[in-house]
């Protein structure tokens, strides 16, 4: 398989995976559907879209529990970075920044990428995931404004009613799973092997 075929399947497949995951969340976790008066699959995906600041507008449904001692699917929504990093940052000014950060990844993930040669398929791996996942809060984020997360962990919390933070993982999606992951490996490779970077990397 060339590396090219690899990336973008491996982004695709976390790019669907968010994408379809968020709408979910959005089906099973808001009343936006019902709001939008959404009864066809097209009508749906058009309220998926255009329907926002779901918070805001008191449309959550609650949580649904998987293992009610540690993981629950809850509706939030992410103005900022992982951690919420920015999130209480000014609007205008928060969006150009994460914009910019998006294309500067897309950018060195491409560079990178292209320099790799075919056996560095662990390299190839790590952007690829990159990629999908930067792909999937990118879009959120050009459409909203914010990312859409439902995935919660937590230690015997399930009503979430602590404020201790060592409770409670910072809600994520699949995108940060691919950018976490993508990030793991990257690090790794770029601290056991000598010629990450394929051979116009090389010293």
């Amino acid at each position: 398989m060339s590396k090219w075929l690899l990336m973008a399947l491996l982004a695709g497949v976390i790019l669907v995976g968010d994408q379809v995951s968020k709408y979910l969340a959005v089906e099973h976790l808001t009343a936006a559907f019902q709001v939008a008066h959404a009864q066809t699959q097209g009508e749906k995906v058009a309220a998926f879209v255009s329907q926002k600041d779901l918070l805001e507008r008191n449309l959550t449904t609650g949580a649904y529990d998987v293992f009610h001692s540690w993981w629950q699917m809850r509706y939030t929504q992410n103005r900022g970075a992982a951690f919420s990093f920015l999130a209480g940052a000014h609007g205008q000014w928060r969006a150009m920044f994460f914009h910019l950060i998006t294309i500067g990844a897309l950018l060195f993930i491409f560079s990178t990428y292209r320099k790799l040669r075919t056996d560095q398929r662990w390299m190839q791996i790590a952007l690829a995931l990159l990629l999908g996942g930067a792909l999937g809060n990118g879009i959120d984020r050009g459409i909203r404004g914010y990312v859409i997360d439902f995935i919660a962990w937590h230690i015997n919390d399930a009503d979430w009613m602590s404020n201790d933070w060592w409770r409670h993982w910072p809600t994520f999606n699949v995108a940060d799973c691919g950018v976490s992951v993508g990030l793991v490996m990257l690090v790794l490779a770029m601290t056991f092997q000598k010629d990450a970077f394929g051979e116009e990397g090389r010293a």
